[in-house]
Parts: C-alpha cells; sequence; structure tokens
C-alpha cells in the first residue's frame, strides 16, 4: 500500500542521517477517502491523500519554527497489514479522510519519493502564511483556511529517493 507520511525538511534530514522516517500518521487512500472523493482511478485518490499529508506538513511546521517554510511528503510502500485506521476517527472530517496510523519509524530504504515544495520566494511566502494560518482555520475561521488553501495552489514537486541530498543541500 503506497501512504503519505508529512514531514519537514528537518525531519527529511534526520530520516536521511538516521535511515529511519518517523512516521506514526500518514495519509493512504483508505475506503472513506474513495467514499468521500467518489472516484474509482486510484491515481487520482493518491493525490487526493498526498494533498491531505501536504496539509499536515503545515501543522508540522506550525510546531517547529525553526524549520524552513517547505511542505514535505514522503511516498512510502509499505505492506497493508502495517496500516492501521487512526484512533478516534470514526468520523473523519473532510480534512483528515485518509489519515492512518504506521507503526513506529519506517525504513527511509521503502520511499518511493519524496514530495516538496519548490524553494521559490512566492511559494514560501504562501506556506509561511499558511503555517500561520493553519490553528485559526482548524478552529473554523473561514478567512484562515483561504490562507491555508493558498499553499495548495502550488504543486509539489517530485523527488527520486536519490535526490534527497540535493533536496536538503
Amino acid at each position: 500500500m503506497r501512504v503519505y507520511v508529512p514531514t519537514t525538511l528537518t525531519g527529511l534530514a534526520a530520516a536521511h542521517e538516521g535511515g529511519a522516517l518517523e512516521a506514526s500518521a500518514a495519509y493512504a487512500v483508505t475506503p472513506a477517502l474513495r467514499e468521500w472523493y467518489v472516484s474509482d482511478d486510484l491515481e487520482e485518490l493518491e493525490y487526493a491523500a498526498l494533498n491531505r499529508a501536504a496539509q499536515s506538513s503545515l501543522r508540522l511546521l506550525a510546531a517547529d519554527p525553526a524549520a524552513p517554510r517547505r511542505r514535505v511528503v514522503v511516498a512510502l510502500d509499505v505492506a497493508d497489514s502495517a496500516v492501521r485506521p487512526f484512533p478516534g476517527d470514526e468520523y473523519q472530517d473532510q480534512a483528515s479522510l485518509g489519515r492512518v496510523v504506521l507503526p513506529g519509524p519506517v525504513k527511509l530504504a521503502k520511499a518511493a519519493s519524496v514530495h516538496a515544495d519548490v524553494a521559490d520566494d512566492e511559494v514560501v511566502e504562501d506556506v509561511t502564511a499558511a503555517v500561520a494560518a493553519v490553528a485559526a482555520a482548524d478552529s473554523g475561521d473561514q478567512d484562515a483556511q483561504f490562507t491555508v488553501d493558498g499553499a495548495e495552489d502550488h504543486d509539489l514537486l517530485w523527488y527520486a529517493t536519490q535526490e534527497i541530498p540535493s533536496l536538503l543541500g
């Protein structure tokens, strides 16, 4: 199963150095995501899961003021049996659809790809604004949600796992 793990460049650097990614929460194509998205196109559903992980990356950035203001998502292939439903998510709101739990750290060697914002001034500015607004958006502030959605206007770039050192450099 393909899962999308939100992280930051700081988290990716630690995973690259230590060989494992702290991945307690991730996003995947779950039955709830399929039902909400009403699509049979797996590629479309995986893109939706990737976007949810990217939004979750904003929360990680908010918790780490020193991290560069770029969203990062690691795509991993794991056994279906390794993925568990997120506790307490019997009813999932739209933002948490597809959220799953992975048991502990995952070897970075299982990564299929990394997705990250480009180091562009406009993107970094929009992501920085989204990070500042994400808590208010989570509380229902529509203006803050508009700001958070502004970060989603920027697609994450795809990086092969061999490109992680240059992404970090």
